[in-house]
């Protein structure tokens, strides 16, 4: 039961702001964060695209099957999501009665945002005849009108459960897309979208790093760019990636993804190197700056006020629920 003083904290605070608030400089964050989470009965589910201290704290660090996957399962009251807007709304669209909160309203997607839900379902009505397979990386409204949910771990196995004669489309994402047809011998028709961070990179730049450094071995997403893939040693989901190095005999990697991951690659192989693969910019990163709108001071803030929360119209919920359930009940019997 929540007190009236929380109540009224968590409305002034969604008047003005987390940054209206003063935050004691000498506050150990790490200890409240952990304190939160006992009182408050919440589990934090971080993405591995967080920054290296909400990994952390956080219960559990994943991609984006695995944080679908615990957030089904879990029985916190609340769910702490510091990730970005659509992975806190896949969360509260397996749990009604929980509430879920993320550290930062405003920290969206990219690739979401490429696929406006009015546009694709047009797109859609021009195809009656085809199935809709959707990447995870979506807003709820794509995933109402899809038929089935994949993430970059389970996309493969996902598009092959269709017969091969099932016409499909794929969004939102045209890079997976085109590597999943590559790798399945399918012609999915694909939608144009695509991640601001992963096509950010520059082949050019990439070729010019392995000639400093031939023994290391190009590792990629499968969002990058088919010129990357190409030359890519390996191909994998976030979580692949992560497994490839523990389980590789070399000693130096270049990461095609999002910087984010390095901090746990470099924790499970602290005696191997990492180099972030060059972006085609001035820039010398490649972080999403959606996922790094996150903090340690805004999750605290977030635990403590429980706001800003994420809430959805429940027809919304049971038409975006079920292609998620689909994919998990896939994904099951794949053993993934």
């Amino acid at each position: 039961m929540e007190t009236e003083m929380l109540v009224l904290a968590r409305q002034d605070v969604e008047q003005k702001g987390f940054l209206d608030l003063d935050l004691d400089p000498t506050l150990d964050l790490f200890s409240e964060i952990e304190r939160l989470k006992k009182e408050k009965n919440a589990i934090l589910l971080a993405h591995y695209y967080q920054e290296p201290d909400i990994q952390d704290v956080a219960d559990y660090i994943g991609d984006s099957l695995g944080l679908a996957q615990q957030a089904e399962k879990t029985d916190a009251d609340m769910i702490v999501f510091a990730g970005v807007h659509f992975m806190a709304e896949t969360a509260k669209i397996l749990n009604p009665t929980k509430r879920v909160v993320i550290p930062d309203l405003k920290a969206g997607c990219s690739l979401s945002d490429s696929c406006p839900p009015p546009l694709f379902k047009k797109f859609k009505d021009q195809h009656p005849d085809h199935v809709v397979v959707s990447y995870i990386n979506c807003s709820a409204g794509i995933k109402a009108l899809s038929d089935v949910i994949c993430t970059s771990s389970n996309a493969k196995f996902i598009v092959e459960s269709f017969p091969k004669d099932q016409p499909i489309i794929f969004a939102p994402d045209k890079n997976l897309g085109g590597y999943i047809n590559r790798t399945t011998g399918r012609n999915m028709l694909l939608w144009n979208g695509a991640c601001m961070v992963h096509e950010i990179f520059s082949l050019e730049k990439i070729t010019r790093l392995k000639v400093r450094h031939p023994n290391a071995k190009l590792i990629a997403h499968p969002e990058c760019e088919e010129p990357i893939l190409r030359i890519a040693d390996y191909i994998g989901s976030t979580t692949g990636l992560l497994k490839f190095t523990k389980s590789d005999s070399s000693n130096e990697y270049i990461v095609a993804t999002e910087t984010g991951i390095l901090h746990q690659m470099m924790k499970a192989n602290p005696e191997k190197t990492f180099i972030p693969a060059p972006p085609d910019n001035s820039c010398a990163c490649n972080d999403c700056p959606h996922m790094k709108r996150n903090t340690l001071e805004k999750l605290y803030l977030c635990m403590k006020y429980e706001t800003p929360e994420i809430t959805m119209e429940e027809d919304l919920r049971q038409r975006a629920k079920k292609p998620i359930e689909r994919m998990l009940e896939i994904s099951a019997k794949a053993g993934l």
